[in-house]
């Protein structure tokens, strides 16, 4: 195959790239509107009115109130927000918190701090598709559980959690329920009435919007102890001047999510199965990893057998941008720990990789990708086997 200018990107789960209505929507905050949206005078009229717009955007999209949207940093501050902040409101009725094995780094790494800080934590085991059994769930609540907090769909395998069950079961309990929403939101509908959560965190980079700007949904009623001290932003829930451009960048982006929602996951999910049916056809010994129906129409985690993914990704890496379910360092390679979790076995766990398509992916690019994929995968076993 020629070189091409620039490889086939294939990381949506990564970050995604913006949206051009995006940054319109942006640019008058950057060119003209430089106001404080909590000056009275009139340069923070048209920053205030964009900051509410942009709440009202997010809101829309997860089908809540205004009122209930929080504006943070990204996905990873929400879910700190979320977490630690519903742990330390409801430190008195108890300091037990349910969570599972997959989760994304930025609700384990917050969770592993919580037991340093006098919590426990009941780590769910996921089945071999990735999915979280709903009678673990109910046998790990204790009388002093008091959040439980799973993920809405998997960033490797693209796993979607039974979100709304386990949701009526803490409920059923008045335990809180916190999701991480940051791979759902824009490819599956996040309806937090539906699902019945009381804490969702979105992040901004996931859905067309730029890295640095996420959102908090906080079902009225529920309190959080603040993470920060200062001015009175956000309700006084999340302090400091508001990042008033990437704001309303992001709910620019919930606005297209939800707008084009239907003919966005149809087109995903055409580029991925497009891709998964040419890999299958041409390459031995790969399976999928992950949900066979209930998962992401975007993600495509595969596994190939007797290989490294990161010298697959190696090999295909002037052709093909993708992520690995596997790192090697030093000759040793590190299994993900959602892959773990699934029990997958080593042999095919060191040979993962996960290609997510995204809105702008193009059928041409799934055929070159395909094409980079099934020739590296050929010339590295030929290398491997000496022939």
């Amino acid at each position: 195959m020629t070189i091409p200018d620039r490889p086939v990107y294939l990381d949506y789960n990564a970050t995604t790239p913006h949206d051009p209505e995006v940054i319109a929507a942006m640019r008058p905050y950057l060119d003209e509107h430089f106001g404080n949206p909590s000056s009275g005078h009139w340069y923070g009229q048209a920053p205030r009115a964009a900051v509410a717009e942009a709440r009202s955007q997010v809101a829309a999209l997860l089908n809540c109130r205004a009122e209930e949207i929080l504006f943070t940093s990204g996905g990873t501050e929400s879910n700190n927000l979320a977490i630690r902040g519903a742990a330390f409101a409801r430190k008195d009725h108890g300091r037990h918190i349910i969570t599972s094995r997959i989760e994304h780094p930025a609700v384990t790494e917050v969770c592993q701090r919580l037991e340093g800080e006098g919590f426990e934590v009941t780590y769910l085991s996921v089945d071999d598709t990735g999915t979280v059994r709903l009678a673990e769930l109910e046998k790990a609540i204790r009388p002093e559980t008091i959040l439980v907090t799973l993920m809405h769909a998997n960033n490797e395998v693209g796993t979607i959690q039974p979100v709304r069950e386990a949701a009526r079961i803490a409920r059923a309990r008045s335990i809180l329920f916190h999701t991480d929403a940051a791979q759902s939101a824009g490819k599956i509908p996040a309806d937090v009435e539906q699902l019945g959560v009381d804490l969702l965190s979105l992040a901004g980079h996931k859905i067309y919007a730029p890295k640095g700007v996420g959102a908090l949904y906080v079902r009225q009623g529920v309190l959080l102890e603040r993470l920060m001290d200062g001015a009175g932003q956000e309700g006084g829930r999340r302090p400091g001047t508001e990042n008033v451009v990437e704001i309303a960048g992001l709910g620019k982006a919930c606005e297209i999510a939800g707008r084009d929602l239907a003919s966005n996951i149809a087109h995903m999910e055409e580029c991925r199965n497009a891709l998964e049916r040419k890999l299958r056809e041409r390459i031995p010994d790969l399976r999928v990893n992950g949900h066979p129906v209930a998962r992401l129409p975007n993600t495509l985690s595969v596994s190939i057998r007797g290989l490294n993914a990161n010298e697959i990704l190696s090999e295909v890496g002037p052709f093909v941008a993708a992520s690995a379910g596997a790192a090697c360092h030093s000759g040793q390679v590190r299994i993900s720990h959602v892959l773990e979790a699934m029990a997958v076995p080593e042999e095919w766990a060191r040979g993962a990789l996960r290609l997510t398509t995204g809105r702008f992916t193009t059928a041409v690019e799934i055929e070159m990708a395909a094409l980079a994929i099934i020739e590296s995968v050929e010339k590295l076993r030929k290398t491997l086997h000496g022939s």
